[in-house]
């Protein structure tokens, strides 16, 4: 996948990411720590397309498995 395959793949991932955040059904305090969370990974995208989206992936795996993922802003890699 070329650079810029990848660009749009994880620009589409984080576009559905952020409208997952914006109807997290938990409390408000949550809903920012996630969406700071997005905002660390956006930012991080435009130095690094592939941390990013293995980022990403965690974020949202931990989303779909009812975890709120326990870091904070830019965590360092598992």
């Amino acid at each position: 996948m070329s650079g810029d395959d990848l660009a749009a793949a994880l620009a589409v991932r984080l576009r559905d990411a952020h409208r997952r955040v914006a109807t997290w059904p938990g409390p408000d305090d949550q809903k920012a720590r996630l969406t700071r969370r997005l905002i660390a990974l956006t930012d991080a995208s435009k130095h690094d397309l592939h941390r990013a989206s293995v980022r990403l992936e965690r974020l949202l795996a931990d989303l779909d498995a009812g975890r709120l993922p326990a870091g904070d802003g830019d965590e360092p890699d598992r």
